[in-house]
């Protein structure tokens, strides 16, 4: 399906593409836009995403952080493509965090998925459905530096053949200035979202690789 609906997402027209799908909490984006805030889209690797992001771009003008492939063919068709969501945004590396930040202080909407174990250099252990997982700290970071509200969307697959957006309504009173606390929130929020629709989760990803001090490996194949 991730197949299918990526190849959708990159290729139909927009017009086809918006009979697809619902949207709720669209308000939320208005009134930051309205009162010219940055906005960090906070999202999460649910096997829509590619298709969500597409539909996103049908509404409302955003940036986006992605992870460059391996494969220079296939990043150049990726990135590309996810361009092409969004008629004034662009795609750039998750590594461009000074362009991140330039754009949510320009009052854009920048996508952003923290939902990945990179290590426990640039990560904290926080419980992520019970277990110690390596969470970045970034999202209360560039939400500070940008001086941006953090807004929560997800998508999902009906059973019907269409599609659900969902926006959230931003975080109140974050970032708190603690690491922990501002990261155990946004796990949260992923874990109550990811409960929704388990099977629509990316669970291929090797979310509990990095492991604390004296704990075991939980994928052998590490």
């Amino acid at each position: 399906m991730t197949v299918i609906e990526t190849g959708i997402a990159w290729f139909w027209p927009r017009w086809r593409l918006r009979k697809l799908f619902t949207v709720k909490g669209f308000e939320h984006i208005q009134q930051a836009q309205t009162e010219g805030q940055g906005v960090l889209l906070l999202s999460l690797h649910f096997t829509t995403l590619d298709i969500g992001s597409a539909m996103l771009g049908v509404m409302i003008d955003y940036d986006g952080m992605y992870r460059s492939h391996n494969n220079k063919v296939y990043d150049f068709m990726q990135k590309n493509r996810r361009d092409a969501y969004v008629k004034n945004g662009s795609a750039f590396s998750r590594d461009n965090v000074r362009a991140m930040i330039r754009r949510l202080r320009e009052g854009r909407i920048v996508w952003y998925a923290p939902d990945r174990d990179l290590g426990d250099k640039l990560s904290i252990f926080v419980p992520f459905f019970g277990v110690q997982a390596a969470t970045v700290t970034a999202t209360a970071q560039f939400a500070r530096m940008g001086r941006a509200r953090v807004i929560p969307f997800c998508q999902q697959r009906l059973s019907n053949g269409q599609y659900e957006v969902v926006i959230h309504p931003p975080f109140e009173n974050f970032p708190t200035g603690d690491d922990y606390q501002d990261a155990l929130r946004v796990n949260q929020f992923m874990e109550n979202e990811i409960r929704k629709n388990p099977s629509q989760y990316f669970w291929a990803q090797p979310r509990f690789k990095t492991r604390p001090e004296g704990e075991p490996p939980i994928y052998t194949v590490w």
